[in-house]
């Protein structure tokens, strides 16, 4: 007895020392304005487990060890601080008061760090737990029993009235243990009845978790021995819609077994909720470093360069250096800013080897932080079941591009997608949204509800040429023929990319030669140049690169601006194209991407030549050719074997640059005002 009443000090001097004291004694004094009468009463007390172990560490001890033990120790102090106090008339029974106790943290050990992989699913002391990962499902919010107020059918028991049995919701309590009709009267024995006036409702949401390591496996690579299971959460009252399907979490819980007949699941009572990044080395290289440092004399050098050494474990130096910058741009640009606003960067790639480029994709997922190739058997978007946990609301399950979520979505081949497929597809590029529509009746619901969700992730996709559409040839040069797929759809991909054999049966036998040395001596490398950079360098560099914040240079930013008005003005006398603000956006977001992989945090005017040189390769490849008319493959003109070949590039850029100016000044109204004509 007296070790309890020490506790109870203890539990009392760390409530005045930490500030919860105070913050109680307000709640307290908010029922009173109330003139509702509940059965039970809420708290939330924030706890140190650090400070409390410090203080006192056996109360510390129960804290880390038994939760619920020392969730009865605060229970009872505050109902005495209550009677002490005097601080409210509505709380007449120690059962009235419930606590919940927030844990701040849990000490960095790892007995209280949860692995799905090793974690023992037995009977034991269920210790306060803390895991990382990311949220694959989740249902609407529902009503759950928080507490509720029996009293005994004899009326001259003292239980028939006064507040002697209060049933208040326990971590892995079903709602069954809270609420029933055969309970019995703890005095007399008779049977007791709910007061349903009295009866107190709280939110409840679950949410499904699976580990962060787990997302290695959803990028298509070649999966280990390993099998990853996820973990359901039981969110309650303010914890509800504090997380969002395709984020990743740190969520601090204590473990519960739920008993339902016959079956017993394991789950989580969430206890704190804090959004979560894995860490990342953004330390680059010191070989990025020397190379950026020796190419400072150009602005075009050194992301060709990275361009041209990267993917070599899918294809030889030289081959589709275009399409390897325009992924590098893209996972640099697929980031959120100190704004909140997530920025994307789409790409497809219409090409007759798809094989080929499927694996350089997949090998770029590497780079990005969170990335989803996505398996034609499964869900692209969202879809639905019911809760197998007795809720019976509908349960939400993420898609690839839901669980990319600030990442990178790569669909893959989709010119075999069946035409209703690519309308949904066209559709969510178009309004950056999918809905889910959930059926009232099936769920339980007296409405129908449709939900939406932000899709915050750049896609990446191939379409097979050599699937001839029956189409006539096309009379416009330059457009591109894209087999089945259609080009409204098209039209909602930021950039296209016409990835052609050029170089014939030379390019053919260089690809052919890679394949077979990777297959024979994985391990080696086979180009003999200045410059060796592996994969984790290249991770490195893109991390420090996502973090840098650009800004138009004024040069850059006429220049996009003209290119635009004069764009737009071209194509809708000669083609009766209207241009869309979206194309600003997508030249603004290239231009920043170039900029940011130059390792600058202002975009200049060469940063721009390249974005609208990407840009016109597509708009041609969709809609033909101009009055400015570029190479198909201007943005990497030549070999880039040696320094002669850079400066041949800079040099054939230069001239790029001089067309695109006059092209402004000739096209664009009021050009001549900042244009000069060199």
């Amino acid at each position: 007895m007296g070790d309890v009443l020490l506790l109870k000090e203890s539990v009392l001097v760390y409530l005045d020392r930490s500030g919860g004291l105070k913050k109680f004694v307000d709640d307290c004094r908010r029922l009173n304005d109330l003139l509702q009468t509940e059965a039970v009463y809420r708290f939330c007390i924030s706890v140190n487990p650090s400070d409390l172990t410090e203080m006192d560490p056996v109360l510390g001890d129960y804290v880390l060890h038994e939760p619920l033990t020392a969730i009865a120790l605060f229970q009872s102090v505050c109902f005495l601080s209550i009677k002490t106090l005097s601080l409210t008339e509505k709380i007449h029974t120690e059962s009235q008061v419930t606590v919940t106790l927030n844990f701040t943290h849990l000490p960095p050990f790892p007995e209280y760090t949860l692995d799905l992989c090793s974690f023992p699913r037995a009977y034991g002391p269920l210790r306060p737990v803390s895991m990382e990962g990311l949220v694959i499902a989740m249902t609407r919010v529902t009503k759950y029993t928080l507490g509720a107020r029996f009293l005994c059918d004899d009326d001259d028991c003292p239980g028939s009235t006064g507040y002697h049995h209060i049933r208040v919701h326990t971590p892995g309590a079903t709602e069954s243990a809270t609420v029933r009709n055969d309970f019995c009267c703890r005095i007399c024995g008779s049977q007791l009845k709910e007061d349903v006036k009295l009866r107190v409702l709280g939110d409840k949401q679950l949410v499904e978790l699976i580990h962060v390591k787990a997302l290695d496996a959803l990028r298509g690579h070649q999966q280990s021995s390993l099998r990853y299971q996820s973990v359901t959460l039981f969110l309650r009252d303010e914890l509800c819609n504090t997380m969002r399907i395709g984020r990743l979490y740190r969520v601090l819980g204590i473990p519960a077994h739920v008993h339902q007949w016959p079956s017993i699941t394991w789950n989580i009572e969430a206890n704190s909720v804090q959004p979560w990044e894995p860490e990342c080395r953004n330390k680059i290289s010191a070989r990025f470093l020397e190379l950026n440092s020796a190419m400072a004399s150009s602005p075009w050098r050194f992301p060709a360069i990275l361009a041209h050494y990267f993917g070599l474990d899918v294809a030889p130096p030289g081959l589709y250096n275009t399409l390897k910058l325009a992924l590098l741009l893209s996972v640099v640009q697929t980031t959120t800013d100190v704004n909140d606003t997530f920025h994307n960067l789409d790409l497809l790639v219409v090409t007759t080897d798809t094989l080929i480029l499927d694996r350089l994709m997949t090998y770029s997922l590497s780079l990005a932080c969170h990335g989803v190739r996505h398996q034609i058997s499964g869900e692209m978007f969202a879809s639905l079941s019911r809760d197998e946990h007795g809720a019976g609301t509908a349960n939400i399950h993420a898609g690839s591009a839901l669980l990319a979520t600030g990442g990178i979505c790569m669909l893959g081949d989709i010119s075999c997608y069946k035409k209703d497929k690519l309308d949904y597809i066209q559709s969510a590029l178009e309004s950056r949204t999918v809905s889910v529509f959930i059926p009232g009746k099936k769920f339980g619901e007296d409405a129908d509800e449709q939900l939406s969700f932000p899709l915050q992730c750049s896609f990446w996709a191939l379409a097979d040429s050599s699937q001839r559409s029956g189409r006539a040839d096309f009379s416009v040069l330059g457009i591109a023929e894209m087999g089945p797929f259609p080009v409204q759809c098209a039209e909602a991909f930021g950039l296209i990319f016409e990835c052609r054999d050029r170089a014939g049966e030379q390019a053919l036998l260089a690809q052919a030669a890679h394949v077979l040395q990777q297959a024979v001596q994985p391990e080696k490398h086979h180009y003999s140049s200045g410059w060796e950079f592996s994969n984790q360098d290249y991770q490195e560099l893109v991390a420090h690169a996502q973090g840098l914040q650009a800004e138009l240079s004024p040069a850059a930013e006429k220049l996009i601006h003209g290119y635009y008005m004069a764009s737009r003005r071209v194509r809708a006398q000669s083609q009766g194209v209207k241009m869309s603000v979206a194309s600003i956006k997508l030249l603004i977001s290239l231009a920043e991407a170039h900029c940011k992989l130059c390792l600058r945090t202002q975009v200049l005017e060469e940063d721009a030549v390249i974005a609208v040189l990407l840009c016109e390769n597509s708009v041609t490849l969709k809609h033909g050719a101009s009055a400015l008319i570029i190479p198909p493959n201007a943005v990497f003109p030549c070999n880039m074997a040696d320094v002669d070949s850079l400066h041949k590039r800079d040099k054939t850029l230069d001239e790029l640059h001089q067309n695109i100016l006059r092209f402004i000044y000739d096209y664009a109204p009021g050009a001549d005002a900042y244009i000069t004509e060199q």
